[in-house]
């Protein structure tokens, strides 16, 4: 039986990693997408790269997995692809280790070497990158994004479009009060989250503290 055939939205690094991880997943990666028209034509990695127009015209019932890290800027694509017509594609590493008390919604990137444990929620096209940890009774709402080596522990809500940077550390909350990361907002790398974040600030730091508003 062949592999499911899928394509990629973006030309950059991360793209290439997801594929990899569509690879990893035993799918056939048809083609890269990419908006940029001097892109268009090349080849990554021995992938062609086509415009969305030309991917649909190959491809009619092909998905297609973000390989975007921009939490609004992979909403802006993907939104284009459904309106399309084409279907979003997720995939799971099979080095994740996880509970079966995880809601996954659609879309959703889970690279290598994640730990996930237990009454988890994570909404659609969400992305956890390398070497997550991810504790109890978390939520990630739409477009929600982890870079590698985040650690969030438990009762944590975390919003829609919010971007956690590599190596943060998000302490955990309680079931009366949820440690909350406000939609839009942005955990600086290596930074420590201790109390909640207001939606579109971006913290920084040890403890993490505010550094300005988006």
């Amino acid at each position: 039986m062949s592999a499911e055939r899928i394509a990629v939205f973006g030309g950059g690094g991360f793209a290439r990693e997801v594929a990899w991880l569509g690879e990893t997943c035993g799918r056939d990666i048809a083609c890269f997408v990419d908006d940029d028209p001097s892109k268009v034509g090349m080849r990554l990695n021995d992938v062609p790269v086509l415009s969305l127009d030309e991917c649909a015209r190959r491809y009619p019932d092909i998905a297609i997995a973000a390989g975007i890290g921009s939490p609004h800027s992979r909403q802006s694509v993907m939104d284009r692809v459904r309106a399309r017509g084409l279907q979003w594609c997720s995939l799971i590493h099979s080095r994740v280790e996880r509970s079966r008390w995880i809601t996954f919604g659609s879309g959703v990137i889970v690279c290598a070497g994640n730990i996930l444990t237990t009454n988890i929620t994570i909404g659609d096209q969400v992305q956890i990158n390398l070497d997550c940890t991810i504790g109890h009774d978390v939520v990630l709402e739409d477009y929600a994004t982890l870079a590698p080596g985040v650690h969030v522990s438990g009762w944590v809500h975390v919003g829609r479009h919010a971007y956690l940077g590599t190596g943060a550390v998000v302490i955990n909350g309680t079931q009366e009060k949820p440690l909350i990361i406000g939609a839009g907002a942005v955990v600086g790398a290596g930074a420590c989250v201790t109390r909640s974040v207001e939606p579109g600030v971006t913290v920084v730091g040890v403890p993490a503290k505010p550094l300005a508003t988006r």
